[in-house]
């Protein structure tokens, strides 16, 4: 049997607002998890299915896209944009992609969900054999009422779609991954789908339109293991734990390693990067390129470091994500951490992690205070913060871009970007006189 490639749609428009303040520097599908962007990750998985075509709908800050993915090349596809110019929704952003799909079937995708790479190719293998109008990914979940729920057959067709139920509206637990492999018939059925309440246009109710009304047949491909939505910053770090484990057979030490150095593999290594003597490194973790590392640094499981970054005499970073370009000197920890783009620490900064009363931590999202359900959770950082030396910022504490903390502080409050923390309490505007 021979399976005709598809084309794939990737939805990468979102501004991602829960993720803030990481995404007020990016869209959230540039965000990096085990040292490549999310958008990247799924490239990867799209062309591994044997999808060299590929469509990415972009919208806010996508300069960041265009400008990394470029024309496509460089990751072995031809890739394709279109500007969703304004927020009206999934199926809004679908049925701007019409002229490229060109009649045919194809792959559409979440620009924040990840799965096993395998998976994308499994829903290929069962949309080319079934034939039907839609194949949707799920995944069994504990708690239905916090996602969109495919009820199926035991056959598995699905029936209803039903966007995070009442508990006991539904005796599903399959969770819609937000990945399908589509006919073309879903073009007439955006067209005839009304507008959701919240004045926007949805895939999902789209996919219901062709059950109900056209005898749209529509299946379901299982995923196993595991599946993240990023809708919030701590999966990040789920995300990054997941997905160094993953793919920890694939990890090489390219730079150079001095004497004294221990590496406890699997332990990736850039070009150009140095583990200066007495470092002692746990895996699965992964230091990016040109990095200087060292002396007595300890570098714990599940941390990604990604390029030119310094992390300086004795410190400890523990299951955490350092984005590029970023300079944790001497004498400071991290712990459980997303710290951003060309951040500068101060010598002796500490991220604290627990709270004294081992209680789940709290974090402000989209202005409401969430409860991560995390029991270790550091801080969420910007790009371009600075501290001063001997600052302590304690856990759940969130830090906008451009903002910079004075000496000897303790942060136990968000602060937002832009914003310069002289004394407890008081702030003033970044931009403040020399």
């Amino acid at each position: 049997m021979v399976i005709c490639p598809l084309k794939a749609v990737v939805m990468a428009a979102g501004e991602g607002v829960r993720l803030q303040p990481l995404s007020l520097t990016r869209p959230k599908v540039m965000l990096p998890v085990a040292g490549k962007p999310i958008l990247q990750t799924i490239v990867e998985s799209l062309r591994a299915a044997g999808i060299h075509d590929i469509c990415m709908i972009v919208g806010y800050q996508q300069e960041r896209i265009t400008e990394y993915f470029g024309d496509g090349s460089r990751f072995g596809i031809n890739l394709k944009y279109i500007e969703q110019k304004k927020a009206r929704g999934t199926g809004d952003a679908v049925s701007l992609a019409k002229d490229f799909v060109d009649g045919g079937n194809f792959v559409l995708s979440n620009g924040d969900v990840l799965v096993r790479r395998d998976e994308y190719g499994k829903l290929v293998k069962r949309h080319s054999v079934e034939s039907p109008d839609v194949t949707m990914a799920v995944f069994h979940v504990d708690d239905p009422s916090q996602f969109g729920i495919a009820e199926s057959t035991d056959e598995g067709d699905v029936t209803k779609i039903i966007e995070k139920p009442a508990p006991g509206e539904t005796r599903s637990n399959l969770a819609n991954c937000g990945i399908y492999g589509l006919s073309s018939k879903i073009f007439d059925a955006i067209e005839k789908t009304e507008e959701s309440s919240r004045g926007e246009y949805e895939i999902t109710q789209s996919i219901q339109y062709l059950m109900d009304h056209e005898n749209g047949r529509v299946i379901t491909s299982r995923v196993k293991d595991w599946w993240i939505h990023i809708g919030k910053p701590w999966d990040l770090l789920e995300a990054n734990e997941i997905l160094l484990k993953e793919h920890s057979d694939e990890y090489v030490v390219e730079g150079e390693v001095e004497n004294s150095v221990t590496i406890k593999t699997p332990v990736k290594l850039g070009k150009g990067s140095i583990l200066r003597a007495g470092t002692y490194i746990e895996g699965p973790a992964i230091v990016g390129e040109n990095c200087d590392i060292g002396p007595n640094v300890y570098i714990r499981p599940f941390t990604s470091i990604g390029d030119k970054c310094r992390v300086g005499n004795a410190c400890e970073i523990k299951n955490s994500i350092i984005m590029r370009n970023t300079r944790i000197p001497h004498l400071s920890y991290v712990g459980d951490s997303i710290i951003g783009e060309n951040v500068n620490f101060g010598a002796g900064t500490i991220i604290a992690n627990l709270r004294l009363d081992e209680k789940p931590i709290y974090v402000t999202v989209k202005g409401q205070r969430v409860n991560s359900e995390r029991k270790k959770l550091g801080a969420l950082v910007g790009d371009n913060v600075r501290t001063g030396i001997g600052v302590t910022i304690m856990p759940g504490v969130t830090i906008g871009p451009d903002s910079a903390i004075g000496a000897n502080l303790t942060v136990d409050s968000d602060v937002p970007r832009n914003t310069f923390v002289y004394s407890k309490g008081e702030t003033a505007n970044r931009n403040w006189e020399p």
